[in-house]
């Protein structure tokens, strides 16, 4: 029961691990390559130390399997990092783009000529986190758009970028009580 628990801990952490490597995210990737690691020999140790025989390496492999699964789902619930969109439209919808706006979306728009006719595309940025809330609204608005994405791996200013920088300040600037009045 042991050598289980401890792979369905350790590789959920690999499977971090890698993800935050990709990210280049470095300092939390080696904290939990420390962790993944102790984790790893102690494992190990204890299906080889021959007290268990081939149930152990049995429950080691299957422990495998569905850490992996567990990473997955963890990683999923995370949402770490940031996807593109280019959405490609047959026509120009602007009850679409503007309310993509009004929730919070950056939204690039662009005319070019398609095979038969215009064609526009839009470009959007947005975190993992909120993917799934734009596909939704593109698929309510725009539901014959053509849509691709691909996770940027590094980008500098834009909307997105101004908004965070926005966040993180309101984030640190204390807030004014209820009953001070605005001058």
């Amino acid at each position: 029961m042991l050598i289980l628990v401890l792979q369905l801990t350790y590789v959920p952490l690999l499977t971090l691990r890698t993800i935050f490597l990709v990210k280049n995210m470095t300092v939390i990737a080696s904290l939990l390559g420390f962790a993944e690691v102790l984790i790893y020999v102690f494992g190990l140790s204890l299906v080889f130390s021959g007290d268990q025989g081939p149930l152990a390496m049995l429950v080691y492999a299957l422990g495998f399997g569905i850490g992996i699964l567990i990473g997955g789902a963890v990683e999923k619930k995370l949402a770490i990092g940031y996807n593109s969109f280019e959405v490609n439209l047959m026509e120009k919808n602007t009850d679409l783009i503007n309310h993509l706006r009004n929730v919070g979306f950056g939204v690039t728009v662009y005319q070019g000529e398609g095979r038969d006719s215009q064609r526009y595309r839009l470009d959007i940025l947005t975190k993992r986190s909120r993917e799934e809330e734009l596909l939704d609204l593109i698929d309510e608005y725009a539901p014959k758009s053509f849509i691709v994405s691909y996770e940027p791996r590094r980008f500098k200013g834009g909307f997105l970028v101004n908004s965070m920088k926005k966040a993180r300040k309101m984030t640190i600037l204390p807030r004014k009580k209820s009953n001070e009045v605005e001058k």
